[in-house]
C-alpha cells in the first residue's frame, strides 16, 4: 500500500509537530488544494455553485467557529443562527453606508462586529455552564433576530423589511450582487474559508488551544493550573463569533443576495450548524468540514435520488431528511461521540498498518 509512515524522518521539531507528519498526507492535500483553487472555478456553473459548493464552504466556516467553542472550549451554544444574523445585517450596513471600501474589507469588519457581540453574549459562561448556557445562548438567537426584525436601522428603513446586497467588485470582477458569476462567488468564499481554517488550526494547536481544552475537560482543575477561565472563555466567544459572523456576512452578501433576519437566520440555522459539528466530530478542523459537506450533500442527493428518480413527494423526501440525521446524530453519540473525523483516524490507521490492521 502506499499510505506508509517509514521513511519519513524528522529532525527538528517543527517538522514534528507540523500538520501533515505523512508525506502521503502532506501530497494529498496539496493535490485537494489544487484541485479546489484551479481546476473546480473553471468548470463550476451556477447549480454546483449554488447548490453544493457555495453553501459547503460558508458553512464549514461556521462550524469551524462552532467547533471552537463547544468542541474545544466545552461551551455550548444554540445561537450560531443569531451571531451569523449580526454578520450578515453588519456587513449590509457596511456596504452601504461605506461603498467604496473593498468588500473583503468589510467582511473582515463583520466578523469584529459580531465578535464584539459574541463577547457580551459570553459574559455568563463565567457563571453558568452546560443546559444552562445553551439556553441563555438560545436567548441570544431570539434576541438578535427580533432585534434586526423590530429595528428599522438594521434594514435602512425598507417597506419590505428585507436587506439586499448591493453590487461589489474585487480586482473588478463583481462578487455581489444578482449578476455575480459562479465562479466568483465560489472563489471569494474559497479564500476565506482557507485562511480561516489555518488559522483555527495553528490557534487550536498553540497555548491558546491548550487552554481552551483544559476548560473544557475540568475548569476547576484548569484555573488551578494558572489557566484564567475569563480569557480563556471569552476568547473563544470571541474568536468563534469572528468566524461565525464572516459566515453569516458570505451567507448574505454572496450567497443569498437578500435576506430576512426570521427567515434567513432562525434557530433551524442554529441547530443545523450544531448538528455540522455533533456529526462531523466535536473537537475536530476536519470534522467541521466533514460534518458541513455531509449536511449539505445529504439534501441535494436525496432530492435528486428519491424525487427526482424514484418520484416521491417533496415533502416526504424533506421529512425523510429529519429522520435520517436524527438517527445519525443519536448513534454518533452513543457510538462515535467524535463523529466522522474518528472514523477517517481509524480508517488512516489500519491503512498504515496493511495488511495486519489490530
Amino acid at each position: 500500500m502506499i499510505y506508509r509512515e517509514s521513511g519519513d524522518y524528522s529532525t527538528t521539531y517543527a517538522q514534528d509537530s507540523q500538520t501533515f507528519p505523512i508525506r502521503f498526507d502532506r501530497y494529498r492535500f496539496y493535490a485537494v488544494v489544487f484541485v479546489a483553487y484551479c481546476i473546480i472555478p473553471f468548470i463550476i456553473n451556477d447549480y454546483w455553485a449554488s447548490a453544493i459548493f457555495v453553501p459547503f464552504l460558508i458553512y464549514a466556516i461556521a462550524a469551524i467557529g462552532l467547533n471552537i467553542l463547544t468542541g474545544f472550549c466545552g461551551q455550548v451554544s444554540l445561537g450560531t443562527g443569531g451571531f451569523m444574523a449580526v454578520g450578515g445585517y453588519s456587513v449590509y450596513k457596511l456596504m452601504t453606508s461605506f461603498p467604496d471600501v473593498n468588500i473583503a474589507i468589510h467582511v473582515l469588519l463583520a466578523g469584529l462586529i459580531t465578535a464584539g457581540v459574541g463577547i457580551l453574549f459570553g459574559l455568563p459562561s463565567l457563571r453558568i455552564k452546560g443546559f444552562y448556557l445553551a439556553v441563555a445562548t438560545l436567548a441570544a438567537q431570539f434576541f438578535l433576530v427580533w432585534l434586526f426584525n423590530r429595528v428599522p436601522w438594521f434594514y435602512n428603513y425598507s417597506a419590505s423589511g428585507m436587506i439586499n446586497s448591493p453590487e461589489r467588485t474585487i480586482f473588478g470582477y463583481i462578487v455581489t450582487g444578482p449578476s455575480t458569476e459562479a465562479w466568483a462567488k465560489y472563489l471569494i468564499c474559497l479564500v476565506f474559508l482557507t485562511l480561516c481554517a489555518v488559522l483555527a488550526r495553528n490557534m487550536t494547536r498553540g497555548t491558546l488551544g491548550r487552554k481552551w481544552m483544559a476548560i473544557r475537560d475540568m475548569d476547576i482543575a484548569a484555573e488551578i493550573i494558572g489557566v484564567d477561565p475569563l480569557k480563556a472563555k471569552l476568547s473563544a466567544f470571541a474568536i468563534s463569533s469572528f468566524f461565525i459572523g464572516i459566515a453569516g456576512a458570505l451567507f448574505f452578501a454572496v450567497y443569498l443576495g437578500a435576506a430576512e433576519a426570521g427567515d434567513s437566520f432562525g434557530i433551524t440555522k442554529s441547530f443545523l450548524v450544531l448538528f455540522m459539528i455533533i456529526i462531523g466530530g466535536l473537537g475536530s478542523i476536519f470534522g467541521s468540514f466533514a460534518g458541513a459537506a455531509f449536511m449539505v450533500l445529504m439534501p441535494v442527493l436525496l432530492k435528486n435520488v428519491l424525487v427526482g428518480q424514484l418520484g416521491w413527494a417533496t415533502d416526504l423526501a424533506a421529512h425523510l431528511e429529519f429522520v435520517i440525521v436524527g438517527a445519525l446524530i443519536i448513534i454518533f453519540l452513543i457510538m462515535e461521540p467524535h463523529g466522522l473525523a474518528q472514523l477517517w483516524r481509524l480508517a488512516k490507521e489500519k491503512l498504515r498498518l496493511w495488511p495486519f490492521p489490530h
